[in-house]
């Protein structure tokens, strides 16, 4: 009672010579894919809430531990600097040992970063605040490149967009999250043991939170489901383990051309995405000084609008398959959303900033899912957790280098000086997405093996 036939009619099962079964094996959907694929958003939710707890209310934490707002700036570019060294072994053990093991460390180390945190309720202790982020950071390294592996080995060929959009959903909410309840929960009040009971009680919700969802990986979380749920599927899961080798596969990957062009495009989006997110607090007080809470929710619009954008493009990449066409669109419009939330941001309105950057996310973060699945279909055969975290190396090292940019322009010459930067970038990743072309692996095998 725990499988569903998929809709496509899959042919009956049979095995190869030797037993081993080859892509015309029964192909049946779980049910508890749906578990997985949440249990998996609610984890990733808590890791992207701690990424930017500290940066939507960046000047209260500035007085708390008496620290420059760039030391505050670098708890989120942890986030970044800590998964550049850290991909490559971790896209290791996720083709060696799977799923589960990558599930249960990615929870766990995200549980223990949030209690080492507690440890940080006085002004002096900020070097005990920076271990629990890099904790939370290599967390994270276990959470990203997650999204359309599990897409790819849990759901059916007409529904893995909308899976990988839905997993990757779960990262969105945590930095919605992130930028609305901390200024909720965190007064800028004067009194510093005031301020360290209000620090204390979203420490503590957070790591209850955070052991509470480890114990459920532990408890729910399964390696695969017992059928493949799709036939590419089926045939990866049939290719004998010594056809495999990880540095090959990285070095076919980075000779793939189009490959190539998609992870530079990739990392510039995502890089200005997050260096706005990280700087967001900064932008919106500098032209609205005391509006902390208002500079969340304008954060928490970003969010919101990109996770519908997300959603809708996933489900039109499942209806259509147009890849290529959807991401160039979303790209330009990004720009667009950019350049007008660009020349905004200083007119002394608020509602219209809240519109400009609701558009800007709509476009900007619907963009991120959109990008794992078109470097699925352009890498297939090879794993997806390895594509996926090529592309999030280059937008963490965009990411770096973009937020140290754009903060010490903002510091130098304004807030509309650093956007333009972010601008200039992503007309630059427009042209480079101009020239990617469609060559969609996945879903020829998928129709191969249905003529088969």
């Amino acid at each position: 009672g725990m499988v569903l036939q998929e809709p496509a009619g899959a042919p009956s099962r049979s095995t190869a010579a030797g037993g081993v079964a080859d892509a015309t094996a029964e192909v049946q959907l779980s049910r508890l894919r749906w578990a997985v694929l949440l249990l998996f958003s609610s984890y990733s939710l808590c890791n992207a809430f701690q990424w930017i707890q500290y940066g939507s209310i960046n000047n209260v934490f500035v007085r708390f531990y008496n620290v420059s707002a760039f030391a505050i700036d670098w708890l989120s570019m942890s986030y970044m600097l800590v998964y550049i060294p850290m991909l490559f072994p971790v896209a290791w053990l996720l083709d060696k040992r799977g799923l589960r093991l990558i599930a249960l460390a990615g929870s766990a180390l995200n549980a223990m970063g949030a209690w080492v945190k507690l440890g940080s309720l006085k002004p002096h202790l900020f070097p005990v605040t920076v271990l629990g982020q890099v904790i939370c950071a290599l967390s994270q390294v276990f959470i990203l490149g997650m999204p359309s592996r599990i897409a790819s080995v849990w759901f059916g060929s007409h529904e893995v967009s909308t899976a990988c959009s839905l997993a990757v959903f779960g990262n969105q909410l945590g930095i919605a999250a992130g930028f609305l309840v901390p200024p909720v929960l965190i007064p800028n009040v004067e009194d510093v043991e005031k301020l360290a009971y209000h620090i204390s009680i979203m420490f503590f919700m957070t790591a209850g939170v955070a052991s509470a969802l480890f114990i459920l990986v532990i408890i729910v979380f399964k390696e695969k489901p017992l059928h493949p749920p799709s036939r590419a599927q089926a045939s990866i899961q049939s290719r004998p383990t010594a056809e495999y080798s990880y540095v090959q596969s990285i070095l076919r990957l980075l000779r793939n051309a189009n490959f190539l062009l998609l992870m530079v495009s990739y990392g510039l989006n995502v890089g200005c995405f997050y260096a706005l997110s990280t700087l967001l607090n900064r932008m919106v007080i500098h032209h609205y000084p005391g509006e902390e809470v208002n500079a969340g929710r304008i954060g928490l619009t970003i969010i919101l609008s990109g996770m519908a954008g997300a959603l809708i493009s996933g489900i039109w990449l499942d209806k259509t398959k147009t890849y290529k066409q959807t991401t160039l669109v979303l790209y330009i419009m990004s720009l667009v959303g950019m350049i007008v939330y660009t020349f905004t941001l200083s007119l002394g309105h608020l509602w219209v900033v809240f519109v400009t950057a609701g558009c800007l996310g709509f476009f900007m973060t619907g963009y991120l899912p959109l990008g794992f699945e078109f470097a699925a279909e352009l890498t297939y055969p090879e794993s997806e957790g390895t594509s996926s975290g090529l592309l999030n190396v280059t937008a963490q090292i965009f990411g770096i280098a973009f937020t140290i940019g754009q903060g010490q322009i903002m510091d130098h010459f304004g807030t509309k000086a650093g956007n333009l930067l972010l601008c200039s970038f992503l007309f630059l990743g427009t042209v480079m997405t101009a020239f990617i072309k469609a060559d969609l692996r996945r879903q020829q095998a998928n129709l191969e093996n249905e003529q088969t």
